[in-house]
C-alpha cells in the first residue's frame, strides 16, 4: 500500500471554488432574507420571523423551487436537493405560517400539490424584489463586467454534465 502524503499547506481548503461558491450563496441568501425582513410589503408576522432568523436557507429553497402552478412534494424536494421528509417538514412549517397550502392534484386525485397562498404570493414578490436588489448590490460591488462573467460561468457550469 502506498502511503498517503499530505501537504502541510492546507490553504486550498478554504479557497477552492466549491467553498467560495458556498460562501457566496450563504452571503447572498442572508442579504435577501435581511431585505425581506425589512420590506414593508411582507406581512408583519413573516417579517418578524425573518428578522429573528426563524426563516433561513431552507425556506429560500421552497421559495425558489415551488412552481407557480404548484408542485408535488417529491418534485419540490428533488428540485431543492432535499429529502422528501425534510421538504415535508419545511412545507408543514410554511403551511402553518400561511405561505403555502396543500390541495388535491387535478391530474391525480390521490396526490397532493403544494401551492402558494395569497400571503405566499406576497412573500414571493418580496423575494423577487430582494433578489433583484441583492444582485444589483453584487454588480455594484464587483463591477458589471465581472458580474456578467460570473453569471455566465455559473449558468454554464450549472447546466453542464
Amino acid at each position: 500500500m502506498t502511503p498517503v502524503t499530505t501537504s502541510h499547506d492546507d490553504r486550498w481548503r478554504s479557497s477552492h471554488l466549491g467553498r467560495l461558491m458556498g460562501e457566496a450563496l450563504r452571503r447572498f441568501d442572508a442579504r435577501v432574507l435581511h431585505l425581506m425582513a425589512h420590506d414593508a410589503h411582507v406581512p408583519l408576522a413573516l417579517s418578524n420571523l425573518a428578522a429573528r432568523d426563524q426563516i433561513g436557507a431552507a425556506h429560500i429553497h421552497l421559495t425558489r423551487h415551488l412552481s407557480m402552478q404548484g408542485s408535488r412534494l417529491t418534485e419540490l424536494a428533488a428540485r431543492a436537493g432535499m429529502s422528501k421528509q425534510a421538504m415535508g417538514d419545511l412545507v408543514d412549517q410554511c403551511e402553518a405560517w400561511g405561505l403555502v397550502r396543500r390541495e388535491a392534484d387535478p391530474l391525480d386525485g390521490r396526490a397532493r400539490r403544494i401551492v402558494f397562498t395569497d400571503t405566499g404570493l406576497l412573500w414571493l414578490e418580496a423575494f423577487r424584489l430582494a433578489v433583484a436588489r441583492a444582485e444589483a448590490e453584487f454588480r455594484s460591488q464587483v463591477g458589471q463586467d465581472v458580474a456578467t462573467v460570473v453569471a455566465l460561468g455559473l449558468e454554464a457550469y450549472a447546466g453542464g454534465d
